[in-house]
């Protein structure tokens, strides 16, 4: 029988049966094997397993399937997507944090949506100010609120037959925007929340939600910080999206777009093609890579 690992704790994984509906969630032990191959089982993991006993929904992971793809941060895996949300106040958002996450989930190729939540207590100049910063990341941008029930129906047909990991620090709402956006026929209830113990404390762990049928979304703890030090300085302004219509005007080929003369990328931040704060915070990540660089070699 195969499945999706949903959430891991104490040396247990609750699996979710393919195709299964809301009840068809198994917890499982990993076999002892994984520990020789040096594998560890993450959630958003495809596995086979086996049934020990159907009635108490318990069961055996036999085998992990071949891995789409891989994050560290959250530990995750086999993600179609990221949804990286931030409040607009209360916290006031971390904008340096947002633009690690996002070189990050473009380094690792993953398809990234902006989600600011808590619209309704901010102006709309902010909203506005807020999406002149990230209109040509290359990511949608989208502005939610639970309390207006504001951009859920956007963000839900956004994740619509797609695993998607929901990120972003704590704080900001993302157990509200979680449960709003889970259908009435999968809301947790019951025998299954007590099973993965869930919705009565602050996320510790990675889980994956079943939103509707085929739609995943993986609630990760929040963060304060990241860090990326497998990413070559030379190479972060590849995942600066605002850079490609400008870096052709650049005098050198490898240009840093921080300290060399004639640099196309500069000139579009004097003639205001170029958000200061993203420019910013692309300088300052390019110096911190490159220390980390320099330690390494």
């Amino acid at each position: 029988m195969y499945g999706k690992i949903i959430k891991g704790i104490g040396g247990f994984y609750y699996v979710h049966k393919q195709d299964g509906g809301e009840g068809a969630i198994y917890e499982c032990k990993a076999k002892g094997i994984f520990r020789k191959w040096k594998k560890k089982p993450l959630v958003g993991d495809l596995v086979d397993m086996e049934v020990i006993d159907e009635k108490e929904k318990k069961g055996n992971i036999r085998e992990l399937l071949e891995r789409k793809n891989e994050l560290v941060r959250p530990a995750v895996a086999n993600i179609d997507q990221a949804v990286i949300l931030f409040s607009m106040k209360k916290p006031k958002p971390n904008l340096n944090l947002l633009d690690r996450f996002l070189v990050s989930m473009k380094e690792k190729d993953l398809d990234t949506i902006l989600c600011f939540h808590k619209k309704d207590i901010v102006s709309k100049e902010e909203i506005e100010k807020m999406f002149h910063v990230y209109k040509d990341c290359g990511s949608p941008i989208l502005f939610t609120s639970v309390y207006e029930e504001a951009g859920l129906e956007e963000l839900r047909e956004a994740l619509k037959g797609k695993t998607s990991t929901l990120a972003g620090p704590s704080g900001v709402g993302k157990s509200s925007v979680m449960n709003s956006l889970q259908s009435e026929s999968y809301m947790e209830t019951g025998a299954v929340s007590k099973r993965i113990d869930r919705g009565r404390h602050t996320t510790r762990h990675a889980e994956i939600i079943l939103i509707d049928q085929g739609t995943y979304l993986i609630d990760t703890p929040g963060f304060s910080s990241l860090y990326m030090p497998d990413l070559e300085a030379q190479d972060l302004r590849f995942y600066y999206e605002e850079f490609k219509g400008m870096e052709g005007e650049c005098r050198f080929l490898r240009c840093t777009h921080t300290h060399e003369p004639d640099c196309g990328v500069k000139k579009g931040l004097e003639e205001g093609k170029l958000c200061p704060i993203r420019y910013k915070n692309y300088v300052q990540l390019y110096k911190e890579l490159k220390e980390i660089n320099s330690r390494k070699y």
